[in-house]
């Protein structure tokens, strides 16, 4: 399956990786929001990696092959680093961008961060929940509190000026990774890709993103703990940094 939005041509291709883990109440939403997105010059591969799901979302997604270009099931759970790491492996876009598969952003924010590459050429565009958005639902302090934690010590290191470096709509450049050379299975693997990405000096921007935050109540699965591994992760890529350029 491609998607099928009418365009005239499409000179970028951008794979959508969606990685899942029970996710049943929100993930057919979720990918027919995917599928909407229309934007002129712009193709979407839509890659699923279904993580060991236990809640029903492995078999709606076998029956709804409709709603995606390829599916991936792990076996087991591996958490997000390592699903992240298969839809690594199968893209085969221009460009790579990360969607989680529960609601708190919007495929419709899909065109602001499109702009940048399709304007200036941008090979990574980070979406901001910080960066003067229309709106952003309240969430917790010490969440916003160890974001920005984590943003000072990562732009001290890289010397970068990212507001909100933990989005989930991380979009860059396929060649700049390679999956294989991935060090981390965890949370803290955005950190080490936006790491090794950045030493290699290509053009970065952010745009504002809307944010819909849900509670621990509702699935929401980070917790404060994985802070320390995040903040280690991103020393550790400044001082041992592996070149992930498949160029």
């Amino acid at each position: 399956m491609t998607n099928t939005n009418s365009k005239k041509h499409h000179d970028i291709t951008i794979s959508v990786i969606v990685p899942v883990f029970n996710e049943i109440n929100t993930i057919r939403y979720l990918l027919e929001s995917v599928n909407e997105v229309v934007c002129e010059g712009i193709r979407l591969e839509i890659l699923v990696v279904d993580d060991g799901s236990t809640d029903g979302t492995t078999e709606f997604l076998i029956g709804h092959t409709d709603l995606y270009t390829s599916l991936h099931l792990n076996e087991s759970n591996m958490g997000k680093g390592g699903a992240v790491q298969q839809g690594l492996r199968q893209a085969k876009g221009d460009y790579v961008l990360f969607q989680d598969a529960d609601l708190e952003y919007d495929p419709k924010e899909y065109v602001k961060l499109f702009l940048p590459i399709l304007k200036h050429g941008a090979d990574v565009v980070m979406g901001s929940r910080f960066l003067a958005p229309e709106w952003t639902k309240v969430f917790y302090f010490y969440h916003k509190i160890g974001n920005k934690l984590i943003c000072l010590l990562f732009n001290l290191l890289f010397n970068t000026t990212w507001t909100d470096i933990y989005s989930c709509y991380l979009l860059f450049r396929r060649s700049l990774i390679d999956p294989e050379k991935l060090k981390t299975l965890g949370w803290e693997q955005q950190a080490e890709i936006l790491g090794n990405i950045c030493l290699q000096k290509p053009e970065l921007y952010e745009v504002p993103i809307n944010y819909n935050g849900r509670s621990y109540e509702q699935g929401k699965k980070i917790r404060w703990h994985h802070t320390f591994k995040v903040l280690f992760t991103i020393i550790k890529t400044r001082i041992f940094p592996t070149n992930h350029s498949t160029q």
